[in-house]
């Protein structure tokens, strides 16, 4: 039942970070796209999507990272003590 846990929470995580990365260029599109005629101008508006998506990317880098290490560890320390078993059954 464990194991089903853990599979599970790897895979949310691997739909949060395609959800936040879609999120993240998304919000950038409409960062470009919106105001139309009014509001700022055309190169402001590049800027403030290429900072969603430079400050964004990084954010998600950092999370997701986080995320992923700490099932790695539970994975790793999984493996070495399945290894550490195994040797002391021989």
């Amino acid at each position: 039942m464990r194991n089903f846990f853990i599979n599970s929470l790897e895979k949310v995580v691997n739909v949060f970070v395609v959800i936040a990365a879609i999120g993240i260029v998304i919000a950038a599109v409409v960062m470009v796209a919106g105001g139309g005629d009014v509001g700022p101008s055309v190169g402001a508006r590049i800027a403030a999507a290429l900072a969603v998506l430079v400050g964004g990317g990084l954010y998600l880098i950092v999370i997701g990272g986080l995320l992923y290490m700490g099932i790695g560890i539970y994975q790793n320390t999984k493996r070495t003590a399945d290894a550490l078993e195994n040797q002391a059954n021989r």
